[in-house]
C-alpha cells in the first residue's frame, strides 16, 4: 500500500489560488477514481475536483472557506501500490508538512481519549429535563451548559424550593444571583410563561462566509467604498409597452420565447447609450482610466439559491428583443442550476437588477464596480394617473439607477434615464432605427 497526495490543479486561466467551499468526502472514506472530492469557487464560479485514483481519505488539507493556492495539497490518500509521494516529497519537499496529521489522523480513532467527550456530553443532555422539572419558565437566561454564580446560602435555597439557578437571571457583578433574584424569580412564577407561550432566546449562532456568499461581500464593500454613488429614480408609464408585450405573446411563434419587461429594457438602454456611450464604461480607478466599450454587455443580477451572480448578455447592441429574451432565460437556467461558466459570468460593462414582482416601489441599487452604471427595475403597479380632465388607471413603474458620480455627472444621468422613459412609453420606438 502507497500514499497518493492530491493537490489543488490549475481552476481557470491567470488564477492563482481559489477558495474552499465544499467537501464532498471525510476522512476514512472510501472514493472511486473521477469521485467528486470537493468543490473550490474563484471569482464566481464552482468548480469541482475529481479524485485520480481510487483509495481510502487520510487526511485533507484545507477547511471550509479556507483559500488555497494551486498547487498546494488538499487530500491525502491510501492507495494500492506505491502512490506519489515520494515523486511529490522530491519535487516539492513542503508536502512533507502533511504527513504528520496522516499518522495523527488514524491513530486518535480507537484512542478512548477524543471519543471520551461524546459520552459526556449524552448525561448533560438527559440530566436537563430532571434539573427543570421543579420549575417551568419561559427560557435560560444564560448559555446550556454555563454554571450560575450564587453564594451557599442562595443555593441552599434554591434546592430546598426546588428551583433550577440555571434559569434564574442574576443582577449581581458577572450575573451573581441573590436573594433578592430567588424573590423576583418566584414572584414571576412559572405560570406566566406557560400562560403566554413565550420563551427567551439566548442562543447565538456563528454562520462563517464562505463560498459565493463572501465573494457578495467583498463585492458589495469595494463598490461601496471606492464608488460615489448617485440615485435617480423616475417613474414611468409602461401602460402601452404592457400591452404590446401581452399582444406579442400571444402571437408569438413557436421557435420564439416568451417575451418579459427585459427584452424591451434592454434594447432601450442599447438604443440610449448609442446616444450616451460614456455610459457603457468601466472604470479604471487606480490608474484614473475609463475604459467605454462599443460592444454592450449587459450584466443581469439573479438571485440563485447559492446567492446573488450576474450572468452577462453579450453584445446586447446586436439582438433583437426575441434574441435578448433567449439569451436572458438560458443564462437564467445556467445560474439557478449553478452550471454558468466563468466566462458566462464576467465582462458586463453595464447592468440590470429587478426584483420582479418584489421590486418594491424604489430601491438604491449597487453598482457592479468597476462600471458605472446600474438600473434597477422596480414593480409595476397599476395608480390613478391625472390626464388633465380626471384620474385614470395606469399601469406604473418606477426606475432606480446608479451612476459613479466621479465621472457621470447628476445631468447626464437624468439624460441618459429620460432617454430610456422615452422609450418604454412609446415601446414602438423601440423598433425604429
Amino acid at each position: 500500500m502507497g500514499e497518493h497526495v492530491i493537490k489543488l490543479p490549475d481552476v481557470g486561466e491567470g488564477v492563482a489560488e481559489a477558495e474552499l467551499v465544499e467537501w464532498h468526502v471525510k476522512v476514512g472514506d472510501l472514493v472511486r477514481e473521477d469521485t467528486v472530492l470537493a468543490a473550490v469557487m474563484t471569482d464566481k464560479a464552482t468548480v469541482e475536483i475529481p479524485s485520480p485514483v481510487d483509495g481510502e481519505i487520510l487526511w485533507l488539507g484545507a477547511e471550509i472557506g479556507d483559500t488555497v493556492a494551486i498547487g498546494s495539497p488538499i487530500v491525502r490518500l491510501k492507495v494500492a501500490g506505491e502512490g506519489n509521494v515520494k515523486a511529490v516529497a522530491e519535487a516539492a519537499p513542503e508536502v512533507k508538512a502533511p504527513a504528520e496529521p496522516v499518522e495523527a489522523k488514524p491513530a486518535p480513532a480507537p484512542d478512548t481519549p477524543k471519543a471520551a467527550p461524546k459520552p459526556a456530553e449524552g448525561p448533560k443532555i438527559a440530566a436537563a429535563p430532571k434539573a427543570t422539572r421543579p420549575v417551568s419558565v419561559s427560557g435560560a437566561p444564560r448559555a446550556e451548559g454555563e454554571k450560575p454564580l450564587a453564594s451557599p446560602a442562595v443555593r441552599l435555597r434554591a434546592k430546598e424550593a426546588g428551583i433550577d439557578l440555571r434559569q434564574v437571571t442574576g443582577s449581581g457583578p458577572a450575573g451573581r444571583i441573590s436573594h433578592e433574584d430567588i424573590d423576583a424569580f418566584v414572584a414571576r412564577g412559572p405560570q406566566v410563561a406557560r400562560a403566554t407561550g413565550l420563551a427567551r432566546k439566548d442562543g447565538v449562532e456563528d454562520i462563517k462566509v464562505v463560498g459565493l456568499r463572501r465573494k457578495i461581500a467583498e463585492k458589495m464593500s469595494l463598490a461601496k467604498s471606492r464608488i460615489p454613488h448617485i440615485t435617480y429614480v423616475e417613474e414611468i408609464d409602461v401602460t402601452a409597452l404592457e400591452e404590446l408585450r401581452a399582444t406579442l405573446n400571444k402571437e408569438k411563434r413557436g421557435d420564439r420565447p416568451k417575451l418579459t419587461l427585459l427584452p424591451f429594457l434592454m434594447r432601450a438602454m442599447a438604443k440610449a447609450i448609442a446616444d450616451q456611450p460614456n455610459l457603457n464604461a468601466l472604470f479604471d480607478d487606480d490608474a484614473g482610466i475609463i475604459h467605454q466599450h462599443e460592444g454592450i454587455h449587459i450584466g443581469i443580477a439573479a438571485q440563485t439559491p447559492a446567492g446573488l451572480v450576474v450572468p452577462v448578455v453579450k453584445h446586447a447592441e446586436a439582438r433583437d428583443l426575441w434574441d435578448c429574451a433567449t439569451e436572458v432565460n438560458r443564462l437564467a437556467d445556467a445560474a439557478k442550476a449553478g452550471t454558468a461558466s466563468r466566462e458566462e459570468l464576467s465582462g458586463s460593462t453595464i447592468t440590470i437588477t429587478s426584483l420582479g414582482a418584489m421590486g418594491g416601489v424604489a430601491t438604491t441599487p449597487v453598482i457592479n464596480y468597476p462600471e458605472v452604471a446600474i438600473v434597477g427595475v422596480n414593480k409595476i403597479m397599476v395608480r390613478p394617473v391625472w390626464d388633465g380632465t380626471q384620474f385614470i388607471p395606469r399601469k406604473m413603474m418606477n426606475l432606480s439607477s446608479s451612476f459613479d458620480h466621479r465621472v457621470i455627472d447628476g445631468w447626464v444621468a437624468a439624460v441618459f434615464v429620460q432617454r430610456i422613459k422615452a422609450l418604454l412609453e412609446t415601446p414602438a420606438l423601440i423598433f425604429v432605427d
